[in-house]
């Protein structure tokens, strides 16, 4: 049978390129997003296409192949059963047309189809766009350090990622542009993840988790792969679920990010430290915290970072999760002394951080058999944060059960009674 090579479809893979065998890769991949079936095709298949042997391929593979290129078929030297060879390839249009019409190569715009179908638009995004969700990221991350694990923060993050994913199909972008999206998207989810984490609800981490990840592998972007998968181990700690939360861990550490800076080498560490004490192992727990300290200090202060990175991890965080550990291993005086290390250095922006290390204090102090200073340092805690933020509020519970059933009927035990009662008329 004599057939007519498909020069459009090369045209397009060597522009982009693509092998046959990565085209197929990207279309088997954008095949399973749009069908929930992983794709069969693989480099003879593209290579069938350009070779003329196959001239319209099956429905689901043409719109499979349209969300990879942003093309429609015929653009791409395909023709409809009973149609003329003959027809001429769109493929011709000048190069300025072309460029607007070109969306992104690569998995990337499979999620962009799925999440807003219609008709393409003429506007095109910019780095413009990119900078106006990243400046209100920023706001998510500032209102989170100040309040923490609010349904509010959840639902306004959960809101921005579906805005971020909504601008793919708004116009035409360059790859980078929407690479950058994909990147806003994880980053706005998985801040809905971290509020729900905190706030202890954790069917809704999990559902934000399974979506941050998704955007996440679409952007490419490393650092915010590094910190969702940081966030799922730090869900599994504290749903009390260690080897999971090592699991996840180790993720996120062995990604080339941690290689290439030692400030997140630190807080994948300082992490997984945290996960070692929960599972009471001690010498893993020292371990690990020291490497984290040693990486801490050889990370250069002046490097790049995103902002969510820049906004909380430094000193007075890597002795907060040594606190933590410390409290599940018992060794509360080891406990005490990364909590006051970590208030001395704590910046004043991080309200939430300041209730959870000064509650997780006073543990550490009644545990010594201090309660008169325990109370004193648990009272310390604001009543926002001691009603409304869901970690908080469950430590304070569990201090005020201890105190009881260490001072029984003391003036101590009156004094935290009346005090938490007051509290709960102020919120």
């Amino acid at each position: 049978m004599d057939t007519t090579r498909n020069t459009a479809l090369e045209a397009w893979m060597n522009e982009h390129g693509y092998s046959s065998n990565s085209l197929a890769e990207a279309v088997n991949m954008a095949l399973e997003r749009l069908t929930g079936r992983t794709g069969g095709l693989d480099g003879s298949s593209v290579r069938g296409w350009k070779a003329g042997r196959v001239t319209w391929p099956k429905s689901a593979t043409r719109k499979a192949l349209e969300v990879v290129t942003g093309l429609p078929a015929t653009d791409l030297g395909f023709v409809p059963r009973g149609r003329s060879l003959s027809i001429p390839a769109p493929l011709q249009e000048g190069p300025d047309t072309m460029k607007r019409r070109t969306l992104v190569g690569g998995i990337a715009a499979a999620a962009a189809a799925a999440a807003a179908p219609g008709t393409a638009s003429t506007r095109r995004i910019g780095m413009s766009d990119v900078d106006r969700l990243q400046k209100r990221f920023a706001e998510i991350i500032a209102s989170d350090h100040r309040h923490g694990g609010q349904r509010g923060i959840e639902q306004q993050a959960a809101r921005l990622a579906d805005e971020a994913l909504n601008l793919q199909n708004a116009g035409s972008a360059a790859q980078r542009v929407r690479g950058n999206l994909y990147a806003a998207a994880a980053a706005f989810r998985s801040s809905a993840m971290w509020a729900a984490i905190d706030g202890r609800r954790y069917d809704d981490a999990k559902a934000h988790m399974r979506e941050a990840h998704a955007l996440a592998e679409m952007s490419g972007d490393h650092a915010i792969k590094f910190r969702i998968w940081s966030h799922t181990g730090t869900m599994y700690r504290h749903m009390g679920r260690p080897a999971d939360a090592l699991a996840a861990n180790e993720v996120a550490r062995n990604l080339h990010i941690t290689r290439r800076d030692p400030l997140f080498a630190s807080l994948g560490l300082a992490r997984q430290a945290a996960i070692y004490g929960a599972a009471q192992d001690r010498t893993s727990t020292c371990r690990a915290f020291d490497r984290a300290q040693d990486a801490m200090l050889r990370a250069d202060p002046d490097a790049y970072r995103p902002v969510w990175m820049l906004a909380f991890y430094d000193q007075a965080e890597l002795d907060s999760l040594a606190l933590s550990a410390y409290l599940s291993l018992g060794d509360y005086e080891t406990a005490e002394f990364h909590a006051h290390r970590s208030l001395a250095a704590l910046r004043p922006h991080m309200a939430r951080s300041w209730a959870i290390t000064t509650t997780r204090l006073a543990h550490a102090q009644l545990a010594q058999g201090d309660a008169d200073a325990a109370t004193t340092t648990a009272m310390k805690v604001p009543a926002y944060a001691a009603t409304q933020h869901a970690r908080v509020s469950r430590m304070l519970q569990e201090f005020g059960a201890a105190l009881r059933a260490t001072a029984p009927g003391s003036s101590t035990v009156q004094t935290w009674t009346e005090h938490a009662a007051a509290w709960r008329t102020a919120a």
